[in-house]
């Protein structure tokens, strides 16, 4: 994939159900670690973009393969790091219709 091989770094996100407090609860814990990530990233003038990793087995064994990963510990989410090579305009998905007050 190119965005991994002109990367600066990449971080993978894991859950360790051996340290779950809330059963299942790994899934937000990860998400909101993934996204804080990516917040930080472009707070420093950095690209970076969340690549799926779980629930899609193929990647959770691969990964866990390539990096001996034990198997209490799922990878979530990979994010790669960089400068980014171009500026993309933000994307225009607001949609009124969508929002919802006291009832559907």
């Amino acid at each position: 994939m190119k965005i991994l091989r002109e990367a600066t770094v990449a971080v993978l996100i894991c859950g360790d159900l051996s340290l779950e407090k809330h059963k299942g609860y790994w899934v937000q814990d990860c998400s909101a670690a993934t996204e804080n990530l990516l917040l930080a990233a472009h707070a420093k003038g950095l690209g970076a973009v969340w690549l799926g990793v779980y629930p899609r087995e193929e990647r959770v064994d691969g990964l866990r393969k390539l990096l001996g990963i034990p198997e209490h510990v799922i990878p979530f989410s990979l994010v790669p790091i960089g400068h980014p090579a171009e500026q993309k305009p933000p994307a225009e998905r607001y949609n009124p219709s969508r929002i919802h007050f006291n009832r559907w």
